[in-house]
């Protein structure tokens, strides 16, 4: 079969030939999107599936506060359609400014806030604003795309392991050795993919590292910085309560790089509506980074959010009704799972304190299934999981962790209650059909 002489496929060249950058070859695709295809492809199969991968909301089971809904419609209605500002409109930094003041007492004036379509082109534009092509980022594992973001921006990325002794969160002792010469240490809490959060004391000890890491530094050397995605800080249950380096160690807003925004808080990842807040001559070159990119928030969004932010009583009473929602689904899968290790079956769940994630251990690898194959990594698990009991889960590979533990994140943002109650009965059966769980359960 003959190519048309229209058809330009013949002419494109093949991966690996130099057409690209070489950061572009190398550049490793999304993980969370590739086990989305096979999520589709076993629901378009009519498959029972609860889907426990994405971080995100469906709006079936979370929609936006209407005063942000009904702001945005405003807003376009008003006119409101033009470019914004590339920094964020002044109302909108300015009530981030009263937000950030109001509920977390940290003194920000608006200049030193910027605003972006989400949290991620300003994680980026952090990396580009302090980070040099050989310069080290040190951060733990699992953690979201720091692997990702260090390799574009040619980085050296220093993961350091966590594990569940420490809720996977990193401890000053595992950080300060890698401190020395490093130039941005990067942490997010409550984290993403775990759900855990820092306790004061635990950051209270990593800012102190920091501190004397900038204080050994000679006047011409370049200062470490930390970049902190808070963007789930809303999100904590119980006696969880959010903390910030600032107000742990007032000296380490010189320092701090706070990333934030409406996806999480108010279930609006589709309204792109992110901040960052920090040193000034930080955000000044991060603004102009992201204003040649053009990655600013549309106009009518950031015109609503300015208004939902300084109001209150409509994000308490959003809060009211939607946390209660989260934490309710993260209770009822974190307590089937506990009822099924309890029966001595090979899954341990972490207690739900922050965020829309539940971290959860399948402890198969080494073990055989019931085909006589033996689980070598955690994306065998992944795929057995999803096979036969429609669980579909993010194994820790995805987020710079090791694929040789059965460590997975468990969202329940796009799933409801009576979704995880029928996964558990289906789980139950797909664990006990095991020969090594069976034999387990038997003694």
């Amino acid at each position: 079969m003959t190519s048309s002489p229209l058809d330009p496929t013949p002419h494109f060249g093949a991966a690996g030939t130099g057409r690209v950058s070489g950061m572009a070859e190398g550049l490793v695709g999304s993980e969370i999107l590739k086990i989305a295809a096979d999520v589709r492809a076993a629901i378009a199969a009519g498959e029972p599936v609860c889907n426990l991968t994405v971080g995100d909301f469906a709006p079936a089971q979370f929609r936006i506060p209407a005063t942000l809904e009904d702001g945005i419609v405003r807003a376009y209605a008003a006119g409101e359609t033009n470019y914004p500002p590339s920094d964020g409109v002044p109302a909108l930094r300015e009530a981030v400014a009263r937000f950030y003041a109001r509920r977390l007492g940290l003194a920000y004036p608006a200049s030193c806030v910027l605003v972006a379509g989400g949290g991620r082109p300003l994680i980026y534009g952090a990396y580009r604003a302090v980070v040099d092509p050989g310069d080290r980022v040190v951060f733990p594992v699992p953690s979201w795309n720091n692997n990702h973001y260090a390799h574009m921006t040619g980085a050296v990325g220093v993961p350091v392991v966590c594990g569940p002794e420490s809720a996977f969160l990193p401890t000053r002792e595992q950080l300060a050795p890698h401190l020395p010469g490093a130039r941005l240490v990067a942490l997010c809490s409550p984290l993403n993919p775990t759900g855990t959060l820092f306790d004061p004391d635990q950051l209270a000890g990593i800012c102190d590292a920091i501190l004397e890491e900038n204080a050994r530094r000679g006047a011409n050397e370049r200062p470490l910085y930390l970049l902190y995605d808070h963007i789930y800080w809303t999100l904590t249950f119980g006696a969880a309560r959010h903390v910030t380096p600032p107000t742990l160690r007032p000296a380490m807003a010189r320092y701090t790089i706070f990333v934030d925004g409406v996806s999480k808080a108010f279930a609006a990842t589709g309204v792109r509506v992110g901040w960052a807040a920090g040193p000034p001559d930080v955000i000044e070159r991060m603004s102009g980074i992201l204003g040649h990119v053009g990655a600013w928030a549309p106009r009518p969004e950031q015109v609503a959010v300015a208004r939902l932010l300084d109001d209150d009583r409509a994000m308490d009473d959003y809060h009211a009704r939607m946390k209660p929602g989260v934490e309710e689904r993260l209770t009822a899968l974190h307590r089937g799972l506990a009822r099924l290790s309890d029966q001595g079956l090979p899954v341990r769940a972490i207690p739900p304190r922050a965020a829309i994630y539940l971290t959860a251990e399948f402890d198969l690898v080494g073990a055989t299934g019931p085909d006589g194959r033996t689980f070598t990594c955690g994306e065998d698990i992944r795929r057995w999981l999803l096979a036969t009991s429609g669980m579909a889960v993010v194994p820790f590979a995805a987020f710079g962790g090791s694929d040789t533990t059965g460590w997975f994140r468990l969202s329940v943002g796009a799933v409801s209650v009576a979704d995880i109650d029928a996964l558990i009965p289906r789980l139950e059966a797909a664990l006990r059909a095991l020969p090594a769980a069976a034999a387990r359960v038997a003694r």
